[in-house]
């Protein structure tokens, strides 16, 4: 695709230089004699480059350069000046110009910072369209009155420094809340941590918050930033906080407090500036009361509260979410386009989704990959999908209750009861265990004595 170019030169010669070589080199050229013309003809071809010169009668091209910039902050401007000074380097780059050129120019040298600035405005370029990928993975979907409510909530606390907690079930989407809540804030332009208090084993989770000095424990191999000076200036998203630690606790409470924090094996203290969000599947009022959350950091992280309600209570919803997982699951995942029949997403809104947003994510990826024919019909759902492992699971504890001896009667039922929490976790053994807190390698060997799988309610 041919790049445009604009060259804006009170000297009807170096216009017609410009224009020959860029041309020659396949850019698309447009030349203007004086800065308003220049500004006019910018607004009108959006030029991806400006050659600017900077002294022209009339407005001048330091200040064609302030206005360019206020028109469009990405402009990418390259000034010419037959007497360049180092003040006028300085004010062009102050006010945002790519590089500025000496009069008489030299042809390799406007060659080599051309390639220079189209290849930094690319950068640029793909760097917005990473972004704009990434922020529409964690785009809050859905029209529902109970969504709704959400989003307007976020809209009101995202502009204060208010601490949030956010809950809601596995998988309804507190990560999303979480992310649109900095993405609408001041500090959307710092840093967003993620600290997972269930994922990172109690003995390393001070090290991961908090960071450590070389040689303060086995493995401490150097000095390591925490969560919390990472996040400095930016949002630290503590998920699944009910799950941290009593002695983690204590210290989060601690910086919470002082803003400061201080490195395992370290003295100094480091002063922090984080926003702290946090979520939980869990009810801290009962966590509280079992003596495995403390009450003043609850109180403390407790400012505003945003409930995330289940998918089952916003079914309204549900053909808008299989629509947008469809499109991004096809578009920007490789998985093979299909359409979803009306009939087929009929029955996926009907379905209780224990798993919520996140199972149906999954289910509307295996439709998609294992459907038979150009669309997924009803047919397919409930092939693949139908009642799905509780239906299994409840056929499974009902043929328990046939059992001879109260051993078979245990592990019958201990077979359903598993394979029933496994397909309310959407079959994720990490998840599933620590649903039910047991070790992970437990709950594999279960699986392997059982037999357990997802195609067996297929």
């Amino acid at each position: 695709m041919s790049r445009r170019i604009l060259v804006v030169d009170d000297e009807q010669g170096v216009r017609a230089a410009l224009t020959q070589l860029l041309e020659f080199e396949g850019y698309e050229v447009r030349s203007a004699a004086n800065a308003a013309d220049g500004i006019a003809e910018y607004k009108r071809s959006r030029p991806q480059l400006v050659f600017l010169d900077v002294k022209m009668a009339g407005m001048d091209g330091l200040e064609a350069l302030r206005r360019l910039r206020e028109l469009d902050p990405s402009a990418v401007v390259v000034m010419i000046s037959g007497h360049a000074t180092i003040q006028t380097a300085v004010e062009a780059t102050q006010s945002g110009a790519y590089d500025i050129l000496e009069k008489p120019l030299d042809t390799d040298r406007i060659l080599v910072t051309l390639r220079n600035a189209l290849s930094h405005l690319a950068l640029h370029e793909e760097n917005t369209r990473l972004r704009e990928t990434i922020e529409s993975r964690y785009e809050i979907v859905g029209k529902s009155a109970a969504i709704r409510a959400v989003i307007e909530n976020i809209e009101k606390v995202a502009g204060t420094p208010a601490r949030v907690l956010i809950t809601g079930e596995n998988g309804t989407g507190k990560e999303l809340v979480a992310r649109a809540i900095h993405r609408q804030s001041s500090r959307a332009a710092r840093p967003f941590v993620e600290v997972n208090c269930a994922a990172i084993p109690s003995e390393l989770i001070e090290s991961e918050l908090f960071g450590h000095l070389k040689g303060s424990f086995t493995g401490a191999t150097a000095d390591r930033a925490g969560k919390f000076e990472q996040a400095h200036q930016g949002t630290l998203f503590l998920d699944e906080v009910g799950d941290m630690s009593l002695a983690a606790q204590a210290k989060v409470l601690r910086v919470l407090q002082d803003s400061v924090v201080t490195r395992i094996g370290g003295a100094k203290p480091v002063s922090v500036d984080v926003r702290v969000l946090a979520a939980t599947n869990k009810r801290l009022e009962d966590e509280i009361a079992a003596g495995r959350f403390r009450e003043d950091l609850f109180y403390r992280l407790h400012v505003v509260p945003i409930h995330v309600p289940p998918l089952r209570e916003r079914r309204e919803d549900i053909p808008l979410l299989v629509a947008h997982f469809t499109a991004v699951l096809t578009q920007r995942e490789g998985v093979p386009p299909r359409d979803v029949a009306p009939d087929a997403v009929a029955r996926l809104a009907a379905l209780d989704w224990p798993g919520n947003v996140r199972e149906l994510r999954n289910t509307i990826e295996r439709l998609l990959i294992l459907a038979s024919g150009p669309s997924v019909t009803a047919a397919d759902v409930a092939r693949l999908v139908g009642a799905g492992d509780a239906a299994g699971s409840a056929g499974a504890l009902g043929a328990a209750m046939q059992c001879r001896t109260f051993e078979e009667f245990k592990q019958a039922a201990e077979r359903a009861f598993l394979l029933a929490k496994l397909h309310e976790y959407d079959w994720n053994v990490s998840e599933t265990a620590r649903g039910l807190d047991m070790p992970r390698s437990n709950l594999y060997k279960k699986i392997e004595r059982y037999g357990l799988s997802r195609e067996q309610a297929d």
